[in-house]
């Protein structure tokens, strides 16, 4: 449906809890712009590697985070390993952080609005957001889906060690100085550990037709 005001949707949630797929579903019903966050340090990293930059400048990396193009995110090898790796160096970096966080934010305040999903939207890129949505699944599904998703590619990819990896994982991001994995305070729970994707997705749909409706009686 087409959206007449800007609206920007925050998806916010741990791996594997289904929001990257929720929050591409929900800018095709509401006619958004889409970004995934995550890639954009992966970008980045790709980008300094192919300049010959040092992923372990910090000056230089945010030089490069600061040339970033939405273009730059298409690239289909930016969910390869070596991407992630290349990623975790130049995250460490307060002048590539600090780029990013322009960037999305930028992104965030098109006319129309935008959809954006990752770990802190909610809470450090767009508080402000008219919609928040923090999706979340049990640590045992999402390293079953996680699991049955590598496996389906062809790699190795034991349920146990998928599961102690995501709890791991989630540990960590929630308890990291800088923007922790936390739903804001004003967030929707969306909890996906009984719903398949569709069901996950009439529920978003009707958590920001509820946020549209009450707009509407504002206006």
């Amino acid at each position: 449906m087409p959206v007449r005001q800007p609206l920007v949707i925050a998806i916010d949630g741990p791996a594997a809890a289904g929001k990257g797929t929720l929050a591409q579903r929900l800018a095709q019903a509401y006619e958004l712009p889409y970004l995934d966050t995550g890639l954009l340090y992966r970008a980045v990293g790709r980008l300094a590697h192919e300049a010959g930059v040092d992923l372990d400048d910090p000056d230089a990396a945010g030089s490069v985070a600061r040339r970033l193009q939405t273009e730059h995110l298409e690239d289909p090898n930016l969910r390869g390993r070596e991407a992630g790796e290349r990623a975790s160096r130049v995250a460490a970096h307060y002048p590539v952080r600090t780029a990013l966080l322009a960037f999305q934010q930028n992104f965030a305040h098109r006319p129309e609005g935008a959809v954006l999903d990752g770990r802190d939207i909610g809470t450090v890129i767009c508080p402000d957001a008219d919609v928040k949505i923090f999706v979340t699944a049990s640590p045992e599904v999402r390293a079953r889906r996680r699991s049955d998703e590598l496996i389906a590619k062809g790699r190795d990819a034991p349920y146990e060690r998928i599961l102690a990896e995501t709890r791991e994982r989630d540990a960590r991001d929630a308890g990291r100085a800088i923007a922790p994995l936390k739903p804001a305070a004003d967030a929707h729970l969306l909890d996906t550990s009984d719903l398949d994707i569709e069901a996950a997705f009439r529920a978003a749909c009707q958590i920001v037709d509820d946020v549209l409706a009450r707009r509407a009686e504002r206006d």
